[in-house]
């Protein structure tokens, strides 16, 4: 039946997501390029976030003219208050800066 989740789903979900936090962690501490860790954080983040909008709050359910407006306008939010700490955070680093 469609719009009913068991609770395997539920917990696979919730495997992924500890799976991905536990990667993530890891990954912070990988003696990788600062690129390719913001990268991988990054990434982990959108797929971490689909899937708790997509299972837990059952977006995945809803037609596709309520899920875009509301991916839209979140990532329209945390890109503004991205710029908004970025220009602070530039220009603490300036300062700092020798």
């Amino acid at each position: 039946m469609e719009g009913l989740t068991s609770y395997r789903t539920y917990w696979t979900a919730w495997a992924i997501l500890l799976v991905l936090t536990l990667l993530m962690i890891v990954t912070e501490g990988a003696s990788f390029s600062r690129v390719a860790i913001v990268a991988f954080l990054v990434s982990a983040m959108l797929v971490k976030a689909a899937l708790i909008t997509g299972w837990f709050m059952h977006l995945r359910f809803e037609r596709a003219a309520l899920v875009v407006p509301v991916v839209l306008v979140t990532l329209l939010t945390a890109a503004f208050l991205f710029f908004l700490i970025a220009v602070d955070g530039l220009e603490m680093a300036r300062m700092a800066a020798p």
